[in-house]
C-alpha cells in the first residue's frame, strides 16, 4: 500500500496543496490536472501508486482555485516556478492533461532546463503556444483519446512536429480524459515512458 502524504507549499503568498508519495532519493515527478479534476483524482486512479511502484518521487499538485487550493492571483506557470523552488526540485517530469497540460507545456516553455520529461494528455492552448514549443528539449510523450472533442487530433499533430523528442500515443475510441477511460493503457505508457527515460 502506497503511503501518501498531504501538505500544504506557500509559493510566495500561494497556498499550493499536494499530495506526496514514493522514494523522495528518486527522480521527481509532478502531477497536474484538468479543469474539472484535482490531485485527488490522481490517487483515486492509481496513478500515484503506479508511480510509486516505479521508485519516483511523486508529487501531485492542485493548482489554486482547485482541489484544496485557493484562489490567487498568480500566474499558474509562476506558481509552478515558486512550488519547484519551495520543494528545491531542480529538475522533474511534469505531467499534465487538458488545463494541466498548458500550464505544464508553458513551464517547460519559459523552464527548459527544468524539465527531465513532459506528458502531455489532450492539452489544451497548443496552437496558442506553438512558436514556443522548439524551446522544449526535453523527452516529451503525447497521449490523446481518438475521440477527443475538447482537444483536436491536430493539436497533437502540432506536438509531434514541434518538439524536438517526442513519442505519441492515441486511445482509440477514448474521450478527452482518456487516461481516466483506460487507466490500465494508461498506466502502461507512463511504465513505459520512464523505463525509457532512464536508458
Amino acid at each position: 500500500m502506497t503511503a501518501i502524504t498531504e501538505k500544504n507549499i506557500n509559493c510566495d503568498g500561494c497556498v499550493v496543496h499536494c499530495l506526496e508519495c514514493g522514494n523522495p532519493e528518486g527522480a521527481a515527478v509532478v502531477l497536474l490536472h484538468g479543469m474539472k479534476f484535482q490531485a485527488e483524482t490522481w490517487r483515486e486512479l492509481g496513478t500515484l501508486e503506479v508511480l510509486d511502484g516505479i521508485g519516483l518521487h511523486v508529487l501531485a499538485v492542485d493548482m489554486p482555485g482547485f482541489g484544496k487550493s485557493p484562489a490567487c492571483e498568480m500566474e499558474p506557470s509562476e506558481v509552478l516556478a515558486q512550488f519547484f523552488a519551495q520543494q528545491r526540485l531542480v529538475q522533474a517530469v511534469l505531467i499534465g492533461p487538458s488545463m494541466g497540460g498548458r500550464i505544464a507545456m508553458e513551464f517547460a516553455i519559459h523552464h527548459p532546463e527544468r524539465i527531465a520529461g513532459l506528458v502531455l494528455v489532450g492539452a489544451v492552448g497548443v496552437e496558442e503556444n506553438r512558436a514556443g514549443l522548439a524551446a522544449i528539449t526535453a523527452p516529451s510523450l503525447i497521449v490523446w483519446g481518438g475521440e477527443d472533442q475538447i482537444s483536436p487530433l491536430t493539436n497533437c499533430d502540432i506536438l509531434l512536429a514541434e518538439l524536438q523528442n517526442a513519442t505519441r500515443e492515441i486511445y482509440p475510441e477514448a474521450p478527452h480524459p482518456c487516461y481516466l477511460a483506460q487507466p490500465e493503457r494508461w498506466h502502461a505508457s507512463l511504465r513505459t515512458f520512464f523505463t525509457t527515460l532512464n536508458t
